[in-house]
């Protein structure tokens, strides 16, 4: 049998047991999203933002699931910008997703005790470099909205415990 097999089976077996598979019903009490008017449903993804976020990205990061490597996108901003602004804004417009970009590699990251221990590691995610990319500029344009329309407060708290005025 192979041994990275052996190593990997009790994690997978620890990590589904913990797992929610509960699909049931939303909460009554949890809150109701309501559409929003977005406007004229254009992501403002403009390629200098794309770009800019590009350009932050760790050249020395994991290879995403979908093989390509955060160094290969980062020196190749200049190429991929425009195309992928234009797939941000199709996947905006039409609800949907690259499927790769909804791939993850399940990873084991160490908490604390002893190693030998499989309930002592957490599962982590490694996911598509795009999306993540996707999902700060669409997390960047709900924060906008919020605060444009007042639904969202960011508020510092005075020393005494006050909300300021």
């Amino acid at each position: 049998m192979n041994r990275d097999v052996d190593k990997a089976d009790p994690f997978n077996a620890f990590f589904t047991s913990v797992f929610n598979t509960n699909d049931g019903p939303w909460d009554p009490q949890s809150p109701v999203l309501e559409d929003c008017d977005w406007g004229d449903d254009k992501l403002p993804a403009d390629p200098e933002l794309v770009q800019d976020l590009l350009l932050q990205l760790d050249a020395r990061k994991r290879v995403d699931p979908s093989g390509l490597y955060p160094r290969v996108l980062k020196e190749l901003t200049e190429v991929i910008v425009g195309p992928l602004s234009i797939i941000f804004q199709w996947s905006w417009e039409s609800g949907e997703v690259p499927v790769d970009w909804k791939l993850a590699n399940v990873v084991k990251i160490f908490k604390k005790g002893k190693k030998e221990d499989p309930g002592n590691y957490r599962p982590g995610s490694l996911t598509s470099v795009p999306g993540k990319i996707m999902e700060k500029v669409i997390l960047g344009v709900i924060e906008n909205y919020l605060r444009n329309n007042n639904s969202l407060v960011i508020a510092s708290m005075g020393s005494q415990g006050e909300s300021p005025a």
